[in-house]
């Protein structure tokens, strides 16, 4: 088990290490293996980055991120051209499942909402909005309505893990709720818990419950 002051120290030079973060107002603290952001970012993009660049450090078990993104006053916009930059990517990145899917913004804080019927269209609409310029915040609300049979879901996430290279598939447990998935069972680090999650999703499931425990 590496030491908090290990991590923090990692963390901090993950931070710097990436060129697309300014970590000049980023505070690092690390308890047990959980490590805290705080302090500010200048872009919901900025804010998103510095997290995933905390999960990639060996020994962290969880990120509580609390950045808050102060816009430069020349990135503030009305939240009218927000939403209407925001549809325009969507639209973009799915061109088959954009109608489905509705954006609000509100001080300029974007909710996405509708039902696709595949998980990596609710993530890819979220990734098309990170960068519209003006956005400090998104709650993706994207509902998944699939079309697998509920009692083929466990057996096809089974498979999933098998099929992933970075995963012990036999310290993992599945269970199906209906056409939702729980995942139990113990993985070395974050990185394999997450690869657990996204083959999960893959078979076309509404939830993932990921209850796995990071154990090195």
């Amino acid at each position: 088990m590496r030491s908090d002051s290990d991590i923090r120290r990692d963390v901090e030079d993950e931070l710097r290490w990436d060129p697309q973060i300014d970590p000049t107002d980023i505070a690092v603290g690390v308890n047990g293996g959980v490590v805290t952001l705080a302090g500010f970012v200048r872009s919901y993009s900025e804010r998103r980055l510095a997290e995933t660049a905390a999960k990639r450090v060996a020994g962290v078990l969880a990120v509580a991120n609390d950045l808050e993104v102060r816009l430069p006053d020349m990135d503030q916009r009305p939240d009218p051209d927000i939403a209407r930059d925001a549809v325009a990517r969507i639209k973009e990145e799915l061109p088959y499942a954009w109608e489905n899917i509705r954006v609000v913004v509100k001080n300029a804080r974007l909710t996405l909402e509708g039902e696709v019927e595949w998980n990596y269209q609710r993530e890819r609409a979220e990734a098309a909005v990170h960068g519209v310029r003006g956005v400090e915040g998104i709650t993706n609300s994207i509902e998944v309505k699939p079309r697998a049979a509920p009692e083929d879901i466990r057996r096809k996430i089974e498979e999933a893990l098998r099929r992933a290279a970075g995963i012990d598939a036999s310290r993992i447990t599945i269970e199906s709720n209906g056409s939702e998935a729980i995942l139990t069972g113990t993985v070395r680090s974050w990185a394999e818990r997450q690869e657990a999650e996204r083959a999960a999703w893959s078979v076309g499931v509404a939830k993932v419950d990921n209850r796995i425990i990071i154990s090195p």
